[in-house]
């Protein structure tokens, strides 16, 4: 779709006042929910595998359970574009088998992607002591508060472990509602969210990628419009490259005012997790971001998240000029992550199982590592 065609409202979208009236989006897992989901978790413990030799049945959902985390999924894919599940007893279960059953809970619904140089499929979410504000700044281990932005996947999960001393609140936007806001205040500036601009790989390329990328904001592939906004990637960038083109005036403008759009007040939604909650957002469609925090001294006290990216089935089809970014844009095939330099035999072997089990092509890899 071209810039000069998408110059008009989309359809969906969401305020934060639509979504303090209708709670539609909070599933309170009940006591047969729980007790599926820790039998699934005893039975994926005394197989006593390894996460990358797991197959789907070694979480073995009851059906009922498993079609309706399915159908929540299924949900974010229109409407709201987020789902928060409620009420898993952290508790009763240790850091390693939360880690566990929230894998488990992964491979029911998609693909794990990886997210970083080491090729992590499952992030701590935690201050270990990074910069957000740098080349290779990452937020989700600093106690920065971060951007609006999209992860590099088609969803994005977090389990809630602990929560911080005070702060660390999840804000979530609707991407549409902010274009198309942006299309009514100053449509002028509309196409330049259409048209590439550069992303660093805040230094987590894979051996064979460029350091950066080129993409465009905003697209629309047979009538899903989807938006890939991640502003501190850009910034990265400008600062990183001096062979790449130079931000414009409006492009600047653009993305300044699209920023100020999501976390204005009416359009912006604070979340606070409570342990045991699992939250599920549609990155197309919903950019999140953290205010930041205070943490406790202690460490077994301090706020801890499980981060998955997932590469769903029923997920819609993306924009062609995401493609460098995505390495597949298709419906139906294993897309997103940051493959970084770990991946084994052993993980490819993994995604093609997995890839299998949910209909889903795997076609990402350079064709000189063609198994």
């Amino acid at each position: 779709m071209t810039a000069t065609q998408a110059i008009r409202p989309v359809a969906g979208g969401w305020s934060r006042r639509d979504v303090e009236q209708d709670d539609s989006w909070i599933h309170h897992l009940g006591d047969a929910e729980i007790a599926a989901l820790e039998q699934a978790l005893r039975h994926a413990l005394q197989t006593g595998k390894g996460m990358f030799g797991m197959s789907v049945e070694d979480f073995p959902l009851d059906p009922q359970v498993r079609e309706r985390l399915v159908g929540m999924v299924n949900e974010t894919q229109r409407g709201f574009g987020f789902k928060l599940l409620r009420g898993f007893p952290v508790d009763r279960w240790s850091r390693d088998e939360l880690r566990l059953l929230f894998w488990g809970i992964g491979l029911t619904l998609g693909v794990p992607r990886p997210q970083g140089k080491a090729s992590q499929f499952i992030s701590d979410v935690r201050d270990a002591g990074g910069t957000y504000r740098s080349s290779t700044g990452r937020g989700y281990n600093t106690r920065s508060g971060l951007d609006f932005h999209a992860d590099g996947s088609d969803m994005v999960g977090l389990f809630c472990v602990r929560t911080a001393r005070s702060g660390g609140s999840s804000l979530i936007s609707s991407s549409i509602a902010a274009h198309n806001e942006m299309v009514r205040l100053r449509p002028d500036l509309v196409a330049e969210l259409y048209a590439p601009m550069i992303f660093s790989r805040q230094g987590e390329e894979a051996p064979e990628e460029e350091p950066y990328y080129s993409a465009p904001i905003f697209g629309i592939r047979d009538g899903h419009f989807a938006c890939r906004h991640i502003r501190n990637h850009i910034k990265g960038a400008q600062q990183t490259f001096a062979d790449i083109p130079r931000l414009t005036p409006r492009q600047i403008e653009a993305l300044d005012l699209f920023d100020q759009l999501l976390a204005r007040e009416d359009l912006c939604y604070h979340m606070w997790l409570q342990p045991g909650d699992i939250q599920l957002v549609n990155n197309h469609i919903v950019l999140h971001s953290r205010t930041e925090y205070e943490d406790y001294d202690e460490p077994d006290r301090k706020r801890h998240l499980f981060r998955l990216w997932l590469s769903l089935p029923q997920a819609q089809p993306l924009p062609q000029g995401w493609l460098d970014a995505y390495k597949d844009v298709d419906r139906a095939c294993v897309r997103g992550g940051f493959r970084g330099i770990g991946i084994t035999p052993e993980i490819r072997a993994f995604e093609a199982r997995i890839a299998k089990a949910h209909g889903m092509q795997l076609r990402i890899y350079p064709e000189k590592e063609a198994a």
